[in-house]
């Protein structure tokens, strides 16, 4: 009988660890064989390395910015000099986070973000649907918001990209409650969406990847890996957890993995019903994830920051991705959404040439030659089947969202999805864990 297991050991599930394992007998059980869930280390042929997965951490992520300096990591800015691009006809230069537009768009795009955040604000980000008009708000869609608050086509297009890039996700997917707690949850969705100030400021020396093993390995060999769940019977004062392995049992549970995969599992007695329910109504988003390496950065030699937008092939949002003191470049591209599902089902040297066509569409053909290329389609992963996180449809908040971190008997929830700040983000997967873990102590009596 241990004190504690927590299911998955994604930085949720090690932050829990981390912080019931001083005073407790506690177990970790990961389904992979490495740590870190949506993150993910790659390293190409010449030994440079890059994450195909989360990356980034921004003003604001206070409780990641200390994980990265307790383990002795250190961060590094995310190229941002030069002019950025944006294609929307022709390709165009400019600077800052709105795109050169023309004036009459520019300011319905401006008119409708501005509207947008001043939504956002307004809501508690532990309990958005208390908010007055959160009924009104989730009954719709974003793309019902754009359709109301948006006169030009061109608009609409900029402002679906950025929800792109924010959710992975298309606009008529997401409940405008959702959108606006998200935003209010990551600070805004300008700070969602810059890089400098926002959450795209900084990475990792060693990635994100490094950071997770880094934590999985100080916990010594309380992680097991290999060991994915495929039934939880619990009761009120204890549980049973089997994997593909073994049965293993405990006075506590965490259950720090996605609710799409908490899905998988099989609970006895089964789940309350608002709880299975809320977990159906919790899809991931869709995204493959992109990285060309080449001899060089060239796109700074011409002033070019790496990042453009926009365009009509298969990558429509991209960065400079190039690690600080290394010689050779990384362009980094997304594809996200509806695109993401499409491309998912291509071969994987046919989806290649696709974003390398996408990459020389905007930086020109010296593009469509790296020494070494990489994606990542998380749509399918097994154990994730997308990211970045979970995206709620109209009706989900206000019905089945006050259920969302509320314990199952022993069994205590964590994952970014139930974060109250930085959901969808490592920041938010750390909140949730040392939440879980403050339950589980509490419960425990120490």
């Amino acid at each position: 009988m241990h004190d504690v297991i927590i299911i998955g050991a994604g930085f949720s599930g090690l932050e829990a660890a981390r912080r019931l394992a001083p005073g407790h007998d506690v177990v970790v059980l990961e389904a992979r064989e490495r740590a870190g869930g949506r993150v993910l280390s790659h390293s190409f042929a010449n030994g440079d390395g890059t994450d195909l997965g989360g990356q980034w951490v921004g003003p604001g992520q206070d409780r990641l910015y200390g994980l990265i300096a307790e383990m002795g990591f250190a961060t590094y800015p995310l190229w941002d000099e030069g002019d950025h691009l944006v294609k929307a006809g022709r390709l165009k230069r400019y600077r800052g986070t709105i795109p050169n537009l023309p004036i009459p768009v520019l300011l319905d795009l401006n008119n409708a973000l501005s509207r947008f955040e001043k939504m956002a604000r307004q809501l508690d980000p532990a309990a958005p649907w208390t908010h007055p008009k959160a009924h009104i708000w989730d009954r719709i869609t974003v793309a019902d918001f754009l359709r109301r608050h948006t006169l030009t086509a061109r608009a609409r297009e900029m402002f679906t990209i950025g929800i792109g890039a924010v959710f992975c996700a298309e606009p008529h997917e997401l409940s405008l409650l959702h959108a606006l707690f998200y935003a209010r949850s990551g600070g805004s969705l300008d700070a969602l969406l810059s890089v400098s100030g926002g959450a795209q400021q900084d990475r990792v020396h060693g990635g994100m990847g490094g950071l997770a093993s880094a934590l999985a390995a100080s916990l010594g060999d309380c992680v097991r890996y290999g060991e994915p769940v495929q039934e939880i019977g619990w009761d009120k004062d204890s549980a049973t957890v089997i994997t593909s392995r073994q049965s293993w049992r405990a006075k506590r549970v965490v259950l720090a993995v996605p609710p799409s995969q908490a899905l998988g599992i099989r609970f006895d007695p089964a789940l309350p019903s608002n709880r299975d329910a809320l977990w159906r109504r919790m899809p991931a988003g869709a995204c493959i994830k992109c990285v060309a390496q080449y001899e060089r950065p060239f796109w700074r030699e011409r002033g070019l920051s790496g990042q453009a937008v926009g365009g009509n092939l298969a990558v429509r949002v991209t960065f400079d991705n190039t690690e600080k003191g290394k010689d050779a470049g990384l362009l980094l591209g997304f594809i996200e959404g509806e695109e993401a599902r499409r491309w998912s089902q291509v071969p994987a040297a046919t989806r290649r040439e696709a974003v390398l066509e996408a990459f020389a569409d905007f930086f020109g053909p010296e593009a469509r030659s790296p020494i070494d290329y990489a994606d990542k389609d998380w749509t399918s992963d097994p154990w994730t089947r997308g990211c970045y996180a979970s995206i709620l449809g109209p009706g989900v908040w206000t019905t089945l969202g006050k259920g969302l971190r509320e314990a199952i008997g022993p069994i205590h929830v964590a994952g970014t999805e139930t974060a109250t700040y930085g959901f969808g983000y490592i920041e938010g997967a750390l909140e949730a864990g040392a939440r879980a873990a403050g339950e589980v102590a509490k419960a425990l009596g120490r």
